[in-house]
């Protein structure tokens, strides 16, 4: 069953009707010729929709519940993924999954936030908002993957890293600084993709990458629109501003240079056509490694610490005086 968002209530209007007539006249030829119209009707709602999603809508998307997650796209794409547990120094945090697979002949590290499909299994990954351990896990599967040579694929998906009393006693914030000191000077390729909602550092965690590659409709950002619009306005009617004031969206932070590249969905969402979008990350993936891999590892790090060092700009000082 098709879970709707707020603003596609016009489309689930339209499609609640053609059902209603199918299921009720068969294939009588007025009926047919109904729900021809309609379905036309549908196709120009949806183009008109989707082709001008706001920011916030766009928010909206990445967080749907039936929007792949990482086991999703590891099951599509790659094959013998042989899942690793705990970091070895408290537990297992289930929010991050990872291992080894192999994708396109290649043996690589799979690495990922997962938030879970149903709430009983939300619940047992926290949402997707991983505790220390889940970023000392991740660290300890990215040493695994230089101490053999393999690549590693990140994909990034969670509001952000959990900001419980437990997990700040067990130093949250020194395990993602780690992790971005680790990642930044890790000998092999790395590739990161926002298949969902990437929040702050807790997205970031996962993030320091040679090429970063966002889903179509999904949002990467320091904090959420919500969290903005407490802080700024204490206004939550201000979220929709919040979210475009972010810069959050794939082409927002294409032109600004965060990342490296848009992988496009089909209308509606990555939910609609879960295959359509794994051919074409596939295809992306394939490219990505096979530049990265020509590159030599003095050369792939030098890259790496210029794409970060380059992000942002400074504008408006006053020249410094003579």
């Amino acid at each position: 069953m098709r879970d709707y968002l707020e603003f596609e209530k016009p489309i689930r209007e339209i499609e609640e009707r053609i059902e209603k007539l199918a299921a009720a006249n068969g294939p009588k030829s007025s009926t047919q010729e109904e729900i021809r119209k309609l379905r036309a009707k549908l196709a120009q709602v949806e183009h008109e929709l989707y082709g001008n999603l706001t920011p916030w809508q766009r928010t909206q998307l990445a967080r749907h519940p039936q929007r792949p997650t990482t086991l999703d796209y590891v099951n599509e794409l790659c094959r013998e993924f042989l899942e690793f547990h705990g970091d070895r120094l408290f537990g297992d945090d289930r929010a991050i999954v990872g291992g080894f697979a192999r994708f396109n002949g290649r043996s690589v590290m799979v690495i990922g936030h997962q938030k879970g499909k149903t709430l009983k299994e939300r619940m047992q990954r926290n949402f997707g908002m991983p505790n220390p351990e889940g970023y000392r896990k991740a660290l300890r599967l990215m040493k695994m993957a230089e101490k053999f040579g393999r690549p590693i694929v990140t994909f990034i998906d969670t509001p952000g890293a959990y900001p419980g009393i437990g997990a700040e006693e067990r130093g949250q914030a020194e395990a993602i600084a780690r992790n971005l000191y680790v990642m930044s000077r890790l000998t092999v390729p790395i590739v990161s993709v926002v298949i969902g909602e990437g929040g702050s550092g807790g997205a970031l965690a996962l993030g320091v990458a040679d090429r970063v590659l966002m889903l179509e409709h999904a949002v990467y950002s320091v904090i959420s629109p919500e969290g903005c619009a407490a802080i700024l306005w204490d206004d939550p009617a201000k979220v929709p501003d919040a979210a475009a004031a972010l810069k959050m969206t794939a082409n927002d932070l294409l032109q600004l240079g965060v990342i490296d590249g848009i992988i496009p969905e089909p209308i509606g969402g990555a939910h609609r056509d879960p295959r359509f979008v794994a051919d074409r990350l596939a295809k992306a993936l394939t490219a990505c490694f096979s530049e990265l891999e020509t590159i030599p590892v003095d050369q792939l790090l030098a890259q790496r610490e210029q794409k970060y060092r380059k992000i942002g700009a400074v504008s408006g000082l006053a020249p410094a005086s003579a």
